[in-house]
């Protein structure tokens, strides 16, 4: 298993060239097909010509100003690629808006990275919950790097969260080609409960078993969340080191989440580390 494809969302934002400097750093690991997709911004429903409503369709002008931006966003990701040494790169304007677009293009993609949300970035305030739709709606892994920080290493150390969850799982086996290259992996499992259910007899064994048959040796920490699973990895990601966090993502509805809080909202508001999430 590798990654063959990585799609990387391009545009304007500040942490822009943190992001492909990191997108090309893992195509170059993994020799894969990078592909930069610019959105124009302005939903593809908006260019159909035969929609019903006259006023769903979009004036040229603005068309082509919105056109332009994209086009110059992937001019100066082109320039950075090749400084990166990028061996095989796709650059792709797309008539669409973010959200839409980068969901429909990651089906095509086997990793996608984009940035975590930052509103007081004028290029992304308005896409404040990106990270989260992409996650929910892509049927692939993503990897969300922060807004904030210069990252030199991705995967030499992995923290990863176990809980036994569906979400986890997915998390885990999409990160595979990450973790096979890792120096360290870190199993943590918060709170554990011993018994024939999620986290096994012993929690964790499980999965470490599963890993090291895919030549993966990892060790694992049970830790005590003292009620807050969020901040607990995120603290445990900073004192290990760890460069990349890896995760289930939702295992709450949405809403819930949006309502109480959750570990996925923790981690997206206050990341410090790329972190690879997956629904």
């Amino acid at each position: 298993m590798s990654y063959q494809t990585i799609l990387l969302h391009a545009d304007a934002a500040r942490s822009a060239p943190t992001r492909l400097r990191l997108a090309a750093m893992l195509a170059g690991q993994e020799q894969a097909h990078l592909i930069c997709a610019a959105m124009t911004g302005i939903s593809r429903y908006a260019y159909n010509p035969a929609a019903h409503d006259p006023e769903a369709l979009i004036r040229p002008d603005i068309a082509q100003i919105a056109d332009q931006r994209a086009q110059k966003v992937l001019d100066n990701v082109n320039a950075q690629a090749g400084q990166l040494g990028v061996q095989s790169c796709e650059l792709r304007n797309v008539c669409d808006d973010a959200y839409g677009g980068l969901v429909l293009q990651a089906r095509y993609a086997d990793l996608v990275i984009l940035s975590q949300a930052n509103r007081d970035d004028p290029a992304t305030a308005l896409l404040h919950d990106l990270p989260e739709y992409v996650v929910l709606h892509s049927c692939r892994p993503v990897l969300v790097v922060p807004f904030a920080g210069h990252f030199t290493t991705l995967g030499e150390h992995v923290l990863v969260a176990w809980d036994g969850s569906m979400q986890a799982t997915r998390a885990v086996t999409q990160a595979i080609p990450i973790l096979r290259r890792a120096a360290r992996v870190t199993v943590a499992v918060f709170d554990p409960v011993s018994g024939p259910d999620d986290h096994g007899e012993e929690p964790g064994a499980d999965i470490a078993l599963y890993l090291s048959r895919h030549g993966i040796q990892v060790e694992v920490q049970r830790q005590s969340s003292n009620g807050d699973i969020g901040e607990a990895l995120l603290t445990l990601t900073d004192n290990l080191g760890a460069d990349l966090l890896v995760m289930g993502a939702y295992g709450h509805a949405r809403y819930r989440e949006i309502l109480l809080g959750g570990v996925t909202r923790t981690v997206l508001n206050t990341m410090t580390v790329p972190v690879l999430l997956s629904h």
